[in-house]
């Protein structure tokens, strides 16, 4: 529990449950076959089934039922022996047919649940649904919708499969929503129902948010705010409206249940419209659609083909490589690169070397080269290379970040690319005490300002001791044997 103390010293607690739309990938919409696809021209992927118009009748996609089964799977959920659609009825541009096809009181998943650094939050349901068009308001006062000169609508996007998916009201700080949503689209990512893109629109959140004074167990009045697109608007737009009602409250006003916008620019919320109710929306069991039934043969279909959970493969990778939590969630974070890091240790790098340079010198390479969040394409035999290079000696932790850099780039092999740049660490013992020996020749005064100095001095007599040797071999000793060759001759 996140606890805030207003002004007057009042312990508050936020109260909240998110309601997660979450696109699923398909390839074609949930009840036609136009085209599921983000980024084409406005109304090209559309037909009567999506535009609502006379006499078409909708047909549902299989594959968003097997998404649904998955989904229910890796949240627990209890998905009954059958489903129904509704319709619900409101007016709005972006909706052609006046009424969204919807799940209502019998959805395909129920009573599920997802653990969140310790703590379980509840899932009450994930129902079916089509997306909406999109409307963009052209004009006036930067686009507000009473301000616009004119609106422009795209149904694209109408008819795309969504699969809502609504807490309990278990959350209770800003942080404990944005930690919640980021496992929860980890979790989708990774069984492969969507790619969650929230700045496309993939994933969206709306968040309910109330306040009580700590210690109190009833609820106050909730708002919800619509269509967060970011982790960051959600922990933003949290914290802010709790402020807002904590102010009311304690003025001695009072919360009206409404949905505001979060206004990311300005970094407030504002009233959009009372809250409906169901009742509202007059809800009826749509007519041209049979219930959901999914068989026996597709449930054990989906048991049998689900794919590591990420909250799973956290714990074997921290127990297989020896990496902290937040390196195997970094691992994950990025497409393809905790598989990377494992396919270099089955090529026999050492564990947590390998899970490290991917975490650091892979991850860097991606961003470098803005190949998005994709390791998959790389060798991870470079990986292998390169770490057994440092270990024996040839190249110093440095020395190997460049040539690792310049191998993923793709100029060659490590060890080509250490003879080609002439980089090769100097390891022979020999040599490197001729060197030692001609810098304490060379600088006699350092040597005994070293001798008759306090532990100060010494450190400071024997780093310049250390960056001649390091100069005379043009940055290509190994420190490791330097340091030793240092310790004997300075006792």
């Amino acid at each position: 529990m996140s606890v805030i103390t207003s002004a007057n010293g009042t312990q508050w607690e936020i109260v909240s449950g998110l309601e997660v739309h979450c696109e699923l990938a398909t390839n074609t919409k949930i009840f036609c076959s136009c085209a599921n696809r983000f980024g084409d021209e406005p109304n090209t992927n559309v037909c009567p089934v999506c535009l609502g118009l006379p006499g078409s009748l909708p047909v549902l996609n299989e594959k968003v039922v097997e998404y649904s089964l998955r989904v229910g799977e890796a949240f627990h959920f209890t998905v009954p022996a059958s489903s129904i659609f509704h319709r619900k009825n409101y007016f709005y541009p972006d909706m052609p047919k006046n009424f969204q096809t919807t799940q209502y009181d019998e959805p395909i998943c129920a009573d599920g649940w997802l653990e969140v650094d310790g703590t379980r939050i509840g899932i009450t349901r994930a129902h079916l649904e089509e997306d909406t068009g999109k409307s963009t308001h052209m004009g006036g006062d930067g686009g507000r919708i009473h301000g616009a000169s004119h609106s422009l609508v795209d149904y694209n996007r109408a008819g795309v499969p969504l699969l809502e998916i609504v807490s309990e009201p278990d959350i209770r700080s800003a942080e404990q929503a944005a930690a919640y949503v980021d496992e929860l689209r980890s979790t989708l990512k990774a069984i492969g129902v969507s790619d969650v893109k929230m700045e496309e629109g993939s994933l969206r959140v709306d968040a309910n948010v109330s306040v009580r004074p700590v210690g109190t167990d009833g609820f106050g009045t909730r708002c919800e705010i619509k269509n967060l697109n970011s982790l960051k608007s959600l922990r933003d737009a949290m914290d802010f409206e709790a402020m807002r009602q904590i102010e009311i409250l304690e003025d001695g006003g009072s919360i009206k249940q409404e949905t505001r916008l979060w206004n990311e620019n300005e970094g407030y919320t504002a009233s959009m419209r009372s809250k409906e109710e169901a009742y509202d929306y007059r809800y009826f069991p749509e007519p041209d659609l049979v219930p959901v039934a999914p068989s026996d043969e597709l449930r054990a279909h989906v048991r049998a083909t689900m794919p590591e959970l990420p909250a799973a493969r956290r714990d074997r990778l921290k127990a297989e490589l020896g990496i902290s939590e937040q390196d195997a969630r970094t691992l994950l974070s990025t497409d393809g690169l905790a598989d990377y890091a494992e396919a270099a240790v089955a090529l026999g790098a050492p564990p947590r070397d390998a899970a490290l340079w991917s975490t650091q010198d892979v991850s860097a390479h991606l961003n470098l080269v803005g190949r998005g969040a994709d390791a998959s394409g790389l060798d991870p035999s470079l990986l292998v290379e390169i770490l057994q290079l440092v270990a024996d000696g040839t190249v110093s932790r440095n020395q190997g970040k460049e040539v690792f850099a310049a191998a993923l780039a793709g100029e060659g092999r490590p060890g080509e690319i250490v003879v080609a740049r002439g980089i090769a660490q100097v390891s022979d013992t020999g040599a490197l005490a001729a060197v030692v020996d001609e810098v304490f020749a060379a600088n006699a005064d350092a040597v005994a300002q070293w001798q008759a100095g306090d532990d100060k001095m010494r450190k400071k007599k024997r780093g310049f001791l250390m960056g001649e040797a390091m100069k005379a071999l043009k940055g290509q000793g190994n420190p490791q044997l330097l340091n030793q060759l240092l310790d004997e001759r300075l006792p």
